[in-house]
C-alpha cells in the first residue's frame, strides 16, 4: 500500500512540477499573445486537446500505454516507486519557483534509468542544434521581410486569419509536446495504465493547467516575454509551427525521450540572433547575454541531473541498508 501511495504522490508531484516548468515553455507564446482573453477560455481549449491526446494514445497503443512508447527503454522499477524517485520532482518545483527552465527529461528520467542519460543527452543536444540552425535560416533568410513587416505593424489589430492560424498552431504544438513529455510523468506508473488511473490523470492535468493559466504562465513565462515580438499573434504562430515541426521530426526519428526544453530554447536563441542582424530594436549585446543565461540554466539542470542520477541511488542503498 505504501508503494502505491508513493506512486500516486510521485505522479502528482511530477505532473505539478512539469506543468509548472514545461507547459509555459510550450504554451508561452499562446499565453502572451492571448493575454487579453479570459484565462478560462485558454484553459478549456488546451484541456480538451490534452484529453484527446491522452485518450487516443492510451487506446491506440492497444496495451494502455499513455506515454506513446517513450518508456520502452525505461522499465518500471521492480521494487516499485520509493522515496528515491520523489526527490527529482520536488527539486524541479523549487527550481521552477526561481524561473529556471531545467530539463524535466534529464531531471526525472535519469533517476529511473541512469544508463539512458547518454542517448537522451545526444538526442537533446541535436535537438538544440537543429532548432538553433533552423531558426537562424528561417528568420535570417526565409522570412526576413516578414519579420521586419511584423515589427513595423505590431500595434495593428491582426486579421481573423492569423487568430485562427495561431490557435491551430497551438493545438499542433501542444499535441506534439504532450507526445514527447508525457513519459516524464507516466514513468511513475506501470507501463499498462488502467482506465481508472487514466481518468484520474486527466483530472489532475486539467486542474494543474487551470492553475498555470490562471497565473498566466508563472515564473517561467518571464523567459518567453523577454523575447522579441512574442506578444504578436503572427510571430507567435510562426514560432509554434516551427517548434511543433521539429518535435514531430524527432518523434518520428526514435522513441528515445528528449528534452523539449533544449529544443525550445535553441529555437528562441537562433531566432533572437537572426533578428538581431536586421532589426534595430533587437540589441545584439542583450541578445547574447540572454542566450548565455538560458544556456547556463540548461547546463545547471544537466549537471544537477547527472549528480542526482549518480548519487541518489547510492545514498538510497546506504540508508536502506541494501547491499550492506
Amino acid at each position: 500500500m505504501t508503494i502505491e501511495i508513493l506512486m500516486v504522490i510521485g505522479f502528482c508531484l511530477a505532473a505539478y512540477s512539469i506543468v509548472g516548468n514545461d507547459v509555459p515553455q510550450t504554451l508561452g507564446t499562446f499565453i502572451s499573445s492571448n493575454a487579453h482573453r479570459p484565462w478560462w477560455v485558454l484553459w478549456i481549449y488546451v484541456s480538451s486537446i490534452l484529453a484527446i491526446v491522452l485518450v487516443y494514445g492510451w487506446y491506440a497503443s492497444g496495451v494502455g500505454d499513455a506515454s506513446y512508447g517513450r518508456l520502452e527503454t525505461i522499465p518500471f522499477p521492480k521494487e516499485g516507486v520509493t522515496w528515491l524517485y520523489i526527490v527529482p520532482p520536488i527539486l524541479l518545483i523549487i527550481l521552477t519557483k526561481y524561473g529556471i527552465p531545467v530539463s524535466t527529461t534529464f531531471l526525472v528520467l535519469t533517476i529511473f534509468s541512469p544508463s539512458s542519460l547518454g542517448s537522451m543527452l545526444t538526442k537533446s543536444m541535436m535537438g538544440y542544434a537543429v532548432a538553433f540552425v533552423v531558426a537562424i535560416v528561417v528568420y535570417r533568410f526565409v522570412i526576413k521581410g516578414i519579420s521586419v513587416y511584423f515589427s513595423k505593424t505590431r500595434d495593428e489589430t491582426p486579421s481573423n486569419i492569423w487568430i485562427g492560424l495561431q490557435w491551430v498552431s497551438t493545438a499542433f504544438l501542444w499535441s506534439q509536446w504532450l507526445i514527447q513529455d508525457l513519459a516524464n510523468i507516466f514513468v511513475y506508473v506501470p507501463r499498462q495504465v488502467p482506465l481508472e488511473f487514466l481518468i484520474f490523470a486527466i483530472l489532475v492535468f486539467v486542474v494543474l493547467l487551470g492553475v498555470i493559466l490562471y497565473q498566466r504562465g508563472g515564473a517561467i513565462q518571464g523567459i518567453i516575454d523577454t523575447k522579441t515580438g512574442v506578444a504578436d499573434i503572427r510571430s507567435a504562430t510562426i514560432i509554434d509551427f516551427i517548434y511543433a515541426l521539429i518535435l514531430l521530426v524527432f518523434k518520428e526519428w526514435s522513441n528515445i525521450p528528449m528534452s523539449t526544453t533544449w529544443v525550445f530554447l535553441g529555437l528562441l536563441a537562433g531566432r533572437e540572433f537572426a533578428m538581431s542582424m536586421h532589426l534595430h530594436e533587437v540589441n545584439k549585446y542583450r541578445t547574447s547575454r540572454n542566450v548565455s543565461k538560458d544556456a547556463m540554466k540548461l547546463m545547471l539542470g544537466l549537471l544537477m541531473s547527472i549528480f542526482l542520477a549518480t548519487t541518489l541511488p547510492w545514498f538510497y542503498r546506504v540508508v536502506s541498508g541494501i547491499g550492506s
